[in-house]
């Protein structure tokens, strides 16, 4: 099993779908779009100048799922949610990537968090900093992800980066490239 799909397991989706208002097959299909389209999203902050890692974290820690999704896509979450809504089933609309995505943002900050403090690509820390052990963990978890690739590429137009083409510099981005598919 993947660490996206231990990720996405870990997610309440009959909580998400009564947040919602939809039915949990809705909520789920929503689910499976929004969690790597944030993964993603952190692979790109580690590829480029944005918040620190530690301001999303604070944000994800104080529940501000929107503060995160802001630091994450900043004025093109709008096109963010479009994209991956393009690649979701019938029912899954932008407007509901773009409810979803602030309620999933602190549980895949913790979950990312929680690799990182694991140890998971701790041995790039030193070279590589933080970024390279966060790129370890997402290439992980978008690594087993099946619809990731498209998505990916799609994204990485949005977010102005060559979609599956480079990854995350240092400890982010192997952490990241893990969860992403394959090691960045």
């Amino acid at each position: 099993m993947s660490e996206l799909d231990d990720l996405l397991k870990s997610i309440p989706i009959g909580d998400i779908a009564s947040k919602l208002g939809v039915d949990e097959s809705t909520a789920g299909a929503a689910v499976a779009q929004a969690v790597p389209t944030l993964l993603h999203g952190l692979q790109a902050h580690a590829d480029a100048d944005g918040p620190a890692p530690e301001d999303l974290t604070k944000a994800a820690d104080a529940g501000d799922g929107e503060g995160v999704v802001k630091g994450l896509f900043g004025d093109k979450t709008d096109d963010v949610a479009h994209a991956a809504a393009g690649e979701a089933p019938a029912g899954v609309s932008s407007d509901l990537i773009k409810k979803v995505m602030p309620l999933l943002a602190p549980m895949v900050i913790a979950f990312v968090t929680q690799k990182l403090m694991s140890g998971k690509g701790g041995g790039q820390q030193q070279a590589g900093g933080a970024g390279g052990a966060l790129g370890q963990i997402l290439g992980g978890a978008l690594g087993g992800g099946g619809n990731a690739g498209g998505l990916g590429n799609i994204l990485g137009g949005v977010l102005g980066g060559g979609g599956s083409g480079g990854g995350a510099g240092g400890a982010l981005g192997s952490v990241l490239g893990g969860l992403l598919g394959g090691k960045k």
